[in-house]
């Protein structure tokens, strides 16, 4: 009787690169639009909305979030766009984690 002995070979995952999308300060860009596009975009609560936008104005910028590479620079765009679209200047960069 023969047996069949299979081996398995080692599968490694690679853990995606991560991003920060970070929303720079400007002097136009109401807090209660950045409140609220962070609630919007990135899923914040009301009180750590408030916190990080203070936070912006305060520093000149503030992290956002982390994501994979596509979801950052899907996160870049929804802010520029959503931004335009209000009138505002606000930008997004990414930064490598």
């Amino acid at each position: 009787m023969a047996v069949e002995v299979q081996t398995i070979d080692e599968v490694r995952l690679e853990t995606p690169r991560l991003y920060r999308v970070i929303l720079l300060n400007d002097d136009i860009t109401t807090f209660d639009f950045v409140i609220w596009l962070l609630q919007e975009v990135f899923g914040k609560g009301y009180n750590d909305a408030v916190e990080l936008t203070f936070q912006i104005d305060r520093e000149g910028s503030g992290v956002a979030g982390v994501y994979p590479k596509e979801v950052a620079e899907t996160k870049q765009e929804q802010v520029h766009t959503l931004a335009r679209q209000a009138g505002y200047p606000l930008r997004a960069v990414l930064e490598e984690e």
